[in-house]
């Protein structure tokens, strides 16, 4: 059997419903070439249930990638999934992002040695992500601007982003303010630059662990490359009890130590210690 080109890594905890719909939008993807790996931190039987479902219902192989629940502990999980994955290229996203039919087509299209692809997502409002149907994600109608304000979707700027295509896609991508930094919603990369720097740092909680990852994935010499206006996925709305305001300053020590010390390797990743310790 010839090796698997991708393996998307999706984040989950206890969220069912939304993981469905998510799980539903891969199904749609144009470019086929990939296994879906859970990175479940500690859901209950729900989560396993619905994914022995929707493994008989989709075309693509799905592993799970389980451990106990012990508080937020989304990079300790990533990490464990990441060891899972099969292809040489990963595509990271979560469980509440669900993508269009050419998402993966153009992190495809777009990959390149030397460079991770950073997307972004297009924010939905609770009314809209409950409405939502496998239907509506079939069809792509949940990504479509003239639906989605039938449904009290607001104009903005940001709208563009459901519209832009081919040229005007690449114009926005090229002259967005956004950095093109690692996401954990919507970002690429080779398995081995990621194993390289050690995958996540586990000892950071909610609030940038994805950036910290980017920001030693360019230390070791990788450069991003902004796809936000092309690779889209629209986001599900949900509370975030996890977030507190100590994660979120430990976190932000632990990246500034990361810039001035211009590492590439943590020692809290997938391997423990120093490198070649």
């Amino acid at each position: 059997m010839d090796k698997i080109a991708f393996s998307v890594i999706i984040s989950t905890y206890n969220a069912e419903a939304w993981l469905e719909k998510v799980l539903w939008g891969y199904n749609t993807q144009t470019f086929k070439d990939f296994e879906m790996v859970i990175a479940d931190d500690g859901s209950g039987s729900d989560t396993k249930d619905l994914l022995d479902r929707m493994s008989k219902e989709v075309f693509y192989p799905i592993v799970h990638v389980w451990q106990e629940d012990d508080g937020f502990q989304k990079s300790r999980i990533l990490n464990k999934a990441l060891e899972k994955c099969s292809g040489d290229y990963i595509v990271m996203s979560d469980g509440d992002c669900i993508p269009r039919n050419d998402f993966l087509e153009v992190h495809q299209r777009d990959k390149e040695k030397g460079y991770f692809l950073s997307g972004g997502y297009f924010k939905l409002s609770m009314p809209i992500s409950e409405l939502i149907s496998k239907d509506d994600i079939k069809s792509g109608r949940c990504f479509d601007l003239k639906w989605l304000k039938q449904h009290g979707l607001k104009s903005s700027f940001k709208n563009n982003k459901l519209t832009s295509k081919g040229a005007k896609a690449k114009f926005l991508n090229a002259v967005t303010p956004t950095g093109a930094t690692w996401n954990g919603h919507n970002s690429s990369g080779w398995k081995d630059d990621i194993l390289a720097v050690n995958g996540f740092d586990e000892r950071m909680q909610y609030g940038g662990q994805d950036r910290e990852l980017g920001e030693r994935l360019f230390n070791y010499g990788i450069k991003g490359k902004q796809i936000r206006y092309s690779a889209i996925c629209v986001h599900l709305d949900h509370a975030r009890g996890y977030k507190t305001p100590e994660s979120i300053a430990k976190n932000k020590a632990i990246r500034q130590h990361t810039r001035d010390s211009k590492s590439a390797w943590t020692p809290y990743g997938i391997v423990k210690g120093e490198k070649n310790a």
